[in-house]
């Protein structure tokens, strides 16, 4: 496994957010992580990737325990958070170099890597700009870059495609199949189902802290949708009757 969480319970404050969690997430696979707001699953990733510390339980990424040695753990993942936090006072080539260089990567090999990924992304005329002069989408893409940098073991991804111009997120999924067929693991979140359908070999969906189903996407996508699978399992609400109301309303 490249992953192993067992009985895992996370609080903030008095808040349960995670509630004795466990998963195991295999090697070498596209793994989705999908949920409502407010499911836990930024918690989660945060956890797997050695940033977050945890009440109770035990995670292992990779064989490291990551109550013991959060930092073994960062060294061999990416981690993309959905909002990227970025020194917005420098530009990308000086932030790649940066990352390069706390990473302990070899200027020349952290350069050529920085030079291909931005070249990939089209965003070679913004690496003399301020990061904080950057578009969202932009500077989701520098953050993407930054986590790759080191050629992670594993790269978690919170929400991180969202932002993406078409042409990016296409490169990028295409990228992610080709690092996971060389031995990666790819863990991500995101609120577009049809990504999630089409990018993920398994799936995890998630509800109050909790896993309501878990599976390989074929054989749960098997009699119903993605969109009616979700919604079926972590929607409190009848949509019919609200789009019923709303039509109502709006006569």
């Amino acid at each position: 496994m490249s992953i192993k969480i067992i009985s895992l319970s996370k609080f903030y404050g008095e808040k349960e957010v995670l509630s004795d969690f466990s998963l195991e997430i295999k090697g070498g696979q596209v793994f989705g992580i999908l949920g409502p707001n407010g499911s836990g699953k930024t918690t989660l990733l945060k956890v797997m990737a050695g940033i977050s510390q945890f009440e109770r339980g035990s995670v292992f990424v990779e064989g490291i325990d990551a109550r013991v040695d959060q930092i073994g753990v960062r060294k061999i993942v990416g981690y993309v958070p959905e909002t990227p936090y970025l020194y917005e006072s420098l530009t990308p080539y000086e932030y790649f170099s940066f990352i390069g260089s706390i990473r302990g990567i070899q200027k020349d090999i952290a350069e050529r890597r920085a030079d291909d990924l931005t070249r990939a992304f089209g965003m070679e005329e913004y690496n003399d700009q301020f990061i904080g002069s950057l578009s969202f989408g932009t500077k989701q893409k520098v953050s993407i870059i930054a986590a790759l940098i080191h050629a992670p073991k594993i790269l978690i991804l919170d929400e991180s495609i969202n932002g993406l111009d078409p042409q990016s997120a296409k490169i990028f999924r295409d990228l992610l199949r080709s690092l996971v067929n060389d031995g990666m693991t790819v863990v991500f979140s995101t609120h577009i189902l049809e990504i999630a359908e089409n990018v993920c070999e398994e799936i995890a969906i998630m509800k109050a802290g909790k896993i309501v189903a878990q599976g390989k996407t074929s054989e749960l996508l098997k009699e119903k949708s993605l969109e009616d699978l979700f919604i079926g399992l972590t929607s409190t609400e009848d949509i019919t009757s609200i789009v019923s109301a709303l039509r109502g309303t709006l006569r």
